[in-house]
């Protein structure tokens, strides 16, 4: 088969790969519906993240069950199937606890911009949906991850209703945080963004302010529209140390901070957060934890969480998509075999 592999900075070819096989009695093999490229994707693309050889990515998918292991009972074949970007068996201690990311026997599922996929651990990663129609397939697929940690990010920075909520990143992730928030009952969500279309669908999403400043600027615009307080709960979904300083400036003391957005080269002041007087919690979002209640709410057509994929590629123009999120001339690709 053909699957992506990153080379090097820009470097994304499609090319030939060995097809995946059972390897363990746990495995599934799914032929893929549809993948994406990710935000967090272009850390290594743009060479921020270094990569010491080629190396297969893709880490959002679903798409149909072709093959199980022996051991494996949750799905079988001809299931279509959602899954996490960590397989999990979804019955170890912390598991139980809600944090499949963190699962004692945990694996990083890598290879997903692909025609076919192994998945480890099928049993505690894939849950299974009656066949959807192809307008569903969007937002079956963003569960995997983007409205996942969006979900994750409200969660962890406690969005109550009526709560005030401030989302930093425009990305795929944060507008979906928006989207979390107003399915959580905030009442104000203020989105922090400077690029008109983003604009336009985080008000969409549920987003009743728009601010266009960032660091002390943002900060100070946040203060301004919540009466010199600062908000309830701030989504962090970028991962810079400008994004964490600006959430954590922008909560109100006794308010959350819920970070998803994968850090590069942030370090906190111990003093600064000790006098903040601010909860923080964040991480990889544990999507496996929110996943039926998520297929649910996309099934019963109340959220349209696949608006965010504004590209729509075949699998083998991947390099595209990425190149357009590089650039910014789209939130989201979406890649189709």
């Amino acid at each position: 088969m053909k699957g992506t592999v990153l080379y090097g900075p820009r470097d994304v070819r499609f090319e030939e790969r060995p097809e995946p096989r059972i390897e363990k009695p746990t495995d599934a093999i799914i032929r893929i519906s549809a993948t994406c490229v990710c935000g967090s994707d272009l850390w290594p693309y743009r060479g921020i993240q270094k990569i010491a050889k080629p190396t297969p990515m893709g880490h959002e998918y679903c798409g149909i069950v072709e093959e199980v292991g022996s051991e494996v009972k949750s799905v079988k074949p001809g299931q279509f199937v959602i899954g996490s970007f960590f397989a999990s068996d979804n019955i170890c201690p912390h598991c139980h606890a809600g944090y499949q990311t963190s699962c004692q026997r945990r694996e990083f599922v890598s290879t997903a911009q692909a025609s076919i996929l192994r998945v480890p651990l099928a049993d505690g990663t894939l849950v299974a949906t009656p066949g959807p129609s192809e307008d569903l397939i969007p937002s079956l697929l963003a569960i995997s991850d983007v409205f996942g940690t969006g979900w994750f990010a409200a969660v962890a920075a406690n969005v109550k209703p009526g709560a005030t909520a401030v989302v930093v990143g425009d990305g795929a992730v944060g507008l979906l945080g928006g989207l979390s928030a107003k399915q959580m009952g905030a009442e104000r969500i203020i989105a922090m963004s400077r690029h008109e279309s983003r604009q336009r669908l985080a008000s969409e999403f549920g987003a009743t302010d728009i601010v266009t400043e960032r660091g002390e600027g943002g900060v100070a615009r946040i203060k301004e529209l919540t009466g010199g307080v600062g908000a309830d709960s701030v989504l962090e979904c970028v991962g810079t140390q400008e994004s964490m300083m600006q959430a954590i400036l922008s909560t109100r003391p006794g308010g959350s901070i819920g970070y998803v957005g994968v850090p590069h080269g942030v370090e906190l002041e111990g003093e600064k957060v000790f006098y903040a007087h601010v909860h923080l919690h964040g991480g990889p979002a544990p999507v496996r934890r929110f996943l039926p209640e998520l297929i649910d709410l996309v099934w019963e057509r109340k959220v349209n969480p696949g608006r965010v994929f504004d590209l729509v590629l075949p699998l083998d123009q991947v390099a595209e998509g990425y190149r357009a999120m590089d650039q910014r001339r789209a939130i989201k690709a979406l890649l189709r075999p």
